[in-house]
């Protein structure tokens, strides 16, 4: 493995992408690993793209590629736009609002060089790393959702929803993904666990939640699309 792709899906988070983008390039990676970083901006309003914009133009030897949507389609679309670009050998999501840490990216990558791994999920809840406590019935949903979504795909996932996800490239380019929002994670999963022969992995990361009064986005609307898409991907394939 030469090169991983950290895709970011951007939308109004201009007060903390350019932490981001510093704790993305100061992760630490196995010998021999580099790394590309695809920032898509999914519509911003609040100059989030000028600030990538900026950080590129002051480092570019860091090689940032910002790829932008004119109006905005949702996260899912964002991430499509970014599997789309990258060229590493596998691609890990970091979502722009620093609830995920890039130091964990080393975890992920250990069961790749362990056990030729194709997917790997980053679990809030095994592994004994920091989990901020936040909203009992936000965890209860999430367990409910990962319940379903491993009855429907025959796994046992911890955190199907997690936002630290890895896969092997060519294996999700080869997938047809149409969720353009928050449909994405039981959609990936469905359709990631009937790859023949797919290696599916499952390490613990920290995970630094925010509150809705801090930027979170996702709500319970998204939880039902998310219950949808389990039982559409799950049962009409």
């Amino acid at each position: 493995m030469g090169l991983l792709s950290v895709i970011i899906p951007l939308y109004n988070e201009a007060a903390t992408i350019g932490r981001v983008l510093d704790a993305v390039y100061a992760a630490p990676l196995p010998p021999g690993v580099a790394r590309e970083v695809v920032v898509i901006d999914d519509g911003s309003a609040d100059g989030s793209a000028d600030v990538v914009a900026a950080y590129a133009a002051a480092r570019p030897a860091l090689g940032v590629r910002l790829l932008r949507h004119a109006h905005n389609q949702g996260k899912g679309a964002a991430l499509h736009t970014g599997i789309a670009a990258a060229t590493g050998e596998y691609i890990v999501v970091q979502d722009a609002d620093l609830e995920y840490d890039p130091a964990d990216y080393a975890k992920l990558l250990q069961p790749v060089f362990k056990a030729n791994a194709d997917v790997v999920y980053g679990s809030r809840f095994v592994g004994g790393e920091p989990h901020r406590i936040l909203f009992f019935w936000h965890s209860i949903g999430n367990k409910l959702l990962t319940f379903l979504s491993n009855a429907f795909n025959d796994l046992n996932l911890t955190d199907m929803e997690t936002g630290a996800k890895l896969f092997r490239r060519e294996l999700l380019q080869g997938l047809v993904l149409r969720e353009k929002r928050f449909g994405f994670e039981p959609e990936v999963t469905a359709k990631m666990a009937r790859v023949p022969g797919v290696r599916i992995y499952e390490v613990g990361v920290g995970y630094y939640g925010r509150t809705y009064a801090e930027g979170k986005k996702i709500n319970w609307r998204d939880g039902l699309w998310a219950l949808w898409c389990i039982a559409r991907y799950g049962l009409f394939r």
